[in-house]
């Protein structure tokens, strides 16, 4: 019997041991790469049979030179490394992960913001450097009864919502998507992305990478803004216009940003966010912890494992593909 080929395209895990035992149930051959270009995926994938993927780019012309890709299953929630239309057209499954760190990413975007607004990250600095003086973090201002401010209404920002709610905070959302009975039900109210900017004493953004929503946090969004304010982002860099971030940081339009993410990662080394003292950057890092890394890898191996066994993934990214693609409906998840 012929062995299902593989690939994942490339990883900055340790190990795929929990992808390895996953797919131990099936016939298949494990092929580990680091894909950094689309030449060097068309080489490794053109046979596959499936492809677990990270950052490297599944375009167009990738998915044309697939000759037998059943699926697409990515390490996380964002697909924008993937041409979800091209795979659909092609009949190709794509898979993510959208449950694995709902905590964590909540988890890192409150301590960003605490940081931001405790000014930790700069005392801590100037503590260390022998200046012993509260003055320094002047102005901080009591987080109670203040509004948060949520760019996206989806799973994380539903949790983060929970959690800033608990300090008192009031919280407002731009969400298109989501029905007002949800917000209701999370004592969130629902307004226009402008009025968000407008009326929020700090701003954190959920929303995934999508062609209507890359830059779409810009200039006017930033001039409507508090000058008090401090947004967070750990979703996606290009949702935010950087260089209208920049711009607005060096005006002092805002006060300050945590970022999780940026336009270009790793970060440039010239990037004047890196000079900046009123600035937290982690390196891509909200969604992990021990335990969620092996619950990504699990998962986004089950998504290949499905669809080699003759189902439809949970995690389907795109539903319309079940035109071309006839499996059966998996009704038990363990």
């Amino acid at each position: 019997m012929k062995k299902f080929k593989v690939v994942v395209t490339d990883y900055e895990f340790q190990t795929l041991a929990p992808e390895k035992e996953v797919l131990s149930l099936l016939n298949v051959e494990l092929i580990a790469a680091q894909c950094r270009t689309e030449e060097e995926v068309i080489s490794v994938c053109k046979d596959a049979d499936a492809i677990i993927n990270q950052y490297a780019p599944i375009s167009t012309r990738v998915i044309a030179n697939l000759e037998n890709c059943k699926v697409i299953s990515r390490y996380g929630v964002g697909v924008n490394t993937i041409d979800v239309d091209a795979a659909t057209q092609k009949g190709i499954i794509v898979a993510n992960v959208t449950d694995y760190s709902v905590d964590e990413v909540s988890d890192h975007a409150f301590a960003l913001l605490l940081s931001l607004t405790r000014k930790v990250v700069k005392l801590n600095s100037e503590t260390k450097n022998g200046v012993w003086n509260f003055n320094l973090g002047k102005p901080i201002y009591r987080l109670r009864g203040r509004t948060l401010g949520l760019v996206g209404l989806g799973r994380i920002p539903q949790e983060l919502a929970k959690k800033a709610q608990s300090f008192g905070l009031n919280i407002i959302a731009y969400d298109p998507y989501i029905p007002q009975e949800v917000a209701n039900q999370l004592n969130v109210q629902l307004v226009e992305l402008n009025d968000l900017f407008k009326q929020s004493d700090y701003i954190s953004v959920h929303a995934p990478l999508t062609k209507d929503t890359r830059g779409m946090i810009s200039d006017e969004q930033f001039d409507l803004a508090k000058k008090e304010l401090f947004i967070v982002n750990t979703a996606r860099g290009p949702v935010i216009d950087e260089a209208a971030l920049i711009r607005a940081l060096q005006a002092g339009k805002i006060a300050g940003a945590g970022l999780d993410v940026t336009e270009y990662e790793p970060i440039q080394p010239d990037n004047p966010l890196l000079k900046m003292e009123n600035v937290i950057i982690t390196p891509h890092v909200a969604w992990y912890s021990e335990e969620s890394e092996s619950e990504l890898k699990r998962k986004t191996a089950e998504n290949v494992a499905d669809v080699l066994s003759g189902y439809y993934p949970k995690y389907l990214v795109n539903p319309s593909v079940k035109e071309k693609v006839h499996l059966k409906e998996k009704k038990l998840y363990v």
